[in-house]
């Protein structure tokens, strides 16, 4: 296992991570247990989740913080905040998702659930434009100083968000977001085109999501099946002959070089040097160690053009 630094910061994680969208969905503890002890075995040090993960949500924090209470040292804990589905449930007293009361509200829960003092990498998971930025900045720095996270995120930001929330970290002397996580995998990479060369410029960590586009880029996905329990068993739409013909371009590209897509799916990302871990979710064992060993092919700067031709990156359109 490779480990990166985030962005600018002090933080460091494992070049793979491990996605905790299943824990409390798809997997129960015993199976939550296999999986995230697996994968600590394997190097992995940084775990992804969000108070909005599992089939209520607060059951993926809830699945890791037992899972993790004899572990917490080994572990760097990534969690989210003010998803907009969540805003039905929230209480009078918590205002905007994006607001001073809201995230201290959500970290607390955060905490409780996954019975830690602190959170690694606390990350504003949908922007909300019913809160200044500048109100949702200065609380987070805050936590930082109070000791409650350690450094903060966000997620699914456009450039401009980026820039207005950088700048206004530096207005405020303070911290300002050490990372970012944009959907990006090598089928979709429209990312390249707007958030990734803004978060490169303002020295962010990079956490692409859906980095085996929904198991398009597994190797398992064909145009005659699609494996019952496969993620795309339940959105067959999003296996579109567009993207099926990309993934046959990657196949026959690896094939002749003892390569697979899997291969394709982590190093064409991993090669850029601003990508601090690729954040997979894992279903059983066996899927975190061949994410792992997938991860271990780093394609040289010939292989990397050779694949970047397979299927360039386009401009992303709203």
């Amino acid at each position: 296992m490779r480990y990166r630094r985030v962005g600018n910061s002090g933080l460091v994680v494992s070049e793979v991570g491990l996605g905790g969208n299943n824990f409390g969905r798809r997997l129960d503890l015993k199976e939550t247990r296999a999986v995230v002890h697996t994968a600590l075995e394997h190097g992995v040090t940084f775990i992804d989740t969000a108070e909005s993960y599992g089939a209520i949500p607060g059951a993926s924090e809830e699945l890791l913080g037992e899972v993790l209470e004899s572990k917490r040292d080994q572990v760097i804990i990534g969690t989210k905040f003010g998803h907009h589905k969540l805003r039905a449930n929230a209480g009078p007293q918590s205002g905007s998702r994006g607001g001073r009361s809201a995230i201290r509200i959500a970290l607390e829960g955060s905490l409780r659930r996954l019975k830690t003092d602190y959170i690694d990498l606390y990350q504003y998971h949908r922007f909300d434009p019913g809160t200044p930025l500048e109100e949702t900045v200065s609380t987070l720095a805050d936590l930082v100083r109070e000791g409650k996270i350690r450094y903060f995120g966000h997620t699914a930001f456009r450039g401009w968000q980026i820039a207005e929330s950088q700048h206004l970290a530096r207005l405020q002397g303070g911290n300002g977001f050490v990372s970012g996580s944009y959907l990006w995998n090598m089928i979709e990479r429209w990312a390249e085109t707007d958030t990734v060369p803004t978060a490169v410029h303002y020295g962010l960590g990079i956490f692409p999501y859906f980095p085996l586009a929904q198991g398009l880029l597994t190797g398992k996905i064909s145009r005659k099946e699609i494996p019952l329990g496969a993620r795309l068993s339940t959105t067959p739409e999003l296996a579109t002959n567009e993207a099926l013909d990309v993934v046959e371009k990657f196949s026959a590209w690896a094939r002749p070089r003892d390569l697979s897509v899997l291969n394709v799916a982590f190093g064409g990302l991993t090669h850029n040097p601003a990508v601090a871990s690729v954040i997979a979710g894992a279903s059983n064992p066996q899927q975190v160690i061949a994410n792992i060993e997938a991860a271990e092919w780093h394609p040289s700067e010939a292989e990397y053009a050779e694949i970047d031709a397979l299927n360039p990156s386009t401009p992303w359109t709203e």
